[in-house]
């Protein structure tokens, strides 16, 4: 005889289906994945995966809010502990593969389907322009603290981040594009651009 299941909360069942739904669309792709799979990862029924979420479309941009808003929250830990330009400089490599992969794989999911899916192309493009914003008012940040030179465009800087980080998960896509040290060259490189250090 099974003891049977515990009944969470409407909240925290929310919070396990776009954990479950994370995994999902990490692992493979947005087309790929169906609510069937998820609600299972998830450990409910179909049923219960749609009274939280109306679509397999409103779930992706559940998660993809959840993965950004998880790693801003980190940064803004690490900054709020240490100053701006430590902190931007402590982020751990954690927090930097979530930023580098997780979101990005998101994105280039969510950029395939947007061709052909308008909703999903509104919500990312106001999505990556708040992660640029937020990333240009960290650049600012940190110059005002020190760390990057005051004569680098914050704006622009934010935007060759978000390209940056597509690179990462289209090398982490395709496999052996580029390897650690290429990457290791490239963040050196950058590092030296910003802060102005040989």
């Amino acid at each position: 005889m099974t003891a049977p299941a515990t009944r969470l909360p409407a909240a925290e069942r929310r919070r396990a289906i776009v954990d479950a739904a994370l995994r999902v669309f990490s692992e493979g792709s947005y087309a790929g994945a169906t609510t069937a799979h998820i609600a299972r990862e998830a450990g409910v029924s179909e049923p219960i995966l749609y009274r939280h979420f109306e679509s397999k479309r409103e779930l992706y941009a559940a998660c993809l809010d959840e993965a950004w808003e998880r790693i801003r929250s980190k940064i803004d830990e690490r900054i709020e502990e240490l100053g701006p330009a430590e902190g931007w400089r402590d982020l751990g490599p954690t927090t930097m593969r979530e930023m580098k992969v997780l979101v990005p794989s998101l994105w280039m999911q969510a950029i395939t389907e947007a061709g052909q899916d308008p909703d999903i192309r509104r919500h990312v493009r106001a999505h990556m322009r708040e992660v640029h914003d937020y990333f240009a008012d960290v650049v600012r940040r940190v110059q005002a603290d020190g760390g990057i030179r005051p004569d680098r465009d914050p704006d622009v800087e934010a935007w060759i981040f978000v390209a940056g980080t597509l690179l990462v998960s289209v090398a982490d896509r395709l496999g052996g594009l580029l390897g650690p040290d290429d990457f290791e060259a490239i963040k050196a490189e950058r590092h030296r651009w910003l802060t102005g250090d040989a």
